[in-house]
């Protein structure tokens, strides 16, 4: 019976360990309600809005992967569609200015949010965002540190006077870059130049862009 109950005691304990830990990982996102002044600066120009890709669960990324096959990749769902197609339009009615072409990671899920989004006609591959994707806490020390080194000089370019850059691509594990991210959520990043560093100034969910209308 002691030992029973002794169980159920260590059980409570692990449940009390695990669960603020899980929750640390949307903390961010959950606790800090985004301020509408942000709309006027962006509206300014020289932010980076860094997207991840709308929900993506058709299929799955295989160990052929290839960029131009889109049957080798994990795929935009319907819903995952819809989200780019609202984020779009939410940004187009909050008359929020963009550099042209917008930047997207190669994969299929990340290039059609972003056409869906601005059109196929203003959509760039750049094959950088790839080593977001490939990043994970059990990448190499010294491959880890490279990414983020590079991450790093890209979010300190600013875009040129009255606009913003949108790069559509992928979520960071725990911890690294600019972490965890919801689909179609947006981390809102001000450049300082090169060498200066950058700032986070929000984090927007998707619902959140269509309720500043």
């Amino acid at each position: 019976m002691r030992l029973k109950k002794n169980r159920w005691i260590w059980l409570f304990i692990v449940l009390l360990l695990v669960i603020p830990m899980n929750a640390a990982a949307a903390a961010e996102w959950l606790i800090r309600p985004v301020n509408p002044s942000i709309l006027d600066p962006l509206r300014q120009g020289g932010y980076i809005l860094y997207v991840r890709h709308g929900e993506a669960n058709v299929g799955d990324d295989m160990p052929n992967l290839n960029f131009d096959d889109c049957r080798t990749q994990r795929n935009l769902s319907e819903e995952g569609r819809r989200q780019a197609l609202l984020f779009g339009e939410s940004l187009r009615n909050l008359r929020i200015p963009f550099q042209f072409p917008v930047q997207a990671s190669p994969f299929c899920r990340t290039r059609e949010s972003a056409a869906l989004a601005f059109g196929e006609s203003h959509v760039q591959v750049d094959p950088f965002w790839y080593r977001i994707y490939k990043l994970s806490n059990q990448t190499p020390p010294a491959e880890q540190a490279n990414t983020l080194a590079a991450l790093r000089t890209k979010l300190e370019t600013i875009p040129p006077p009255g606009t913003n850059q949108v790069i559509f691509a992928h979520s960071f594990p725990e911890g690294l870059g600019l972490g965890e991210i919801p689909y179609l959520g947006t981390v809102v990043v001000k450049p300082k130049g090169q060498g200066n560093g950058y700032d986070i100034v929000g984090r927007i969910f998707l619902d959140e862009w269509a309720g500043f209308q």
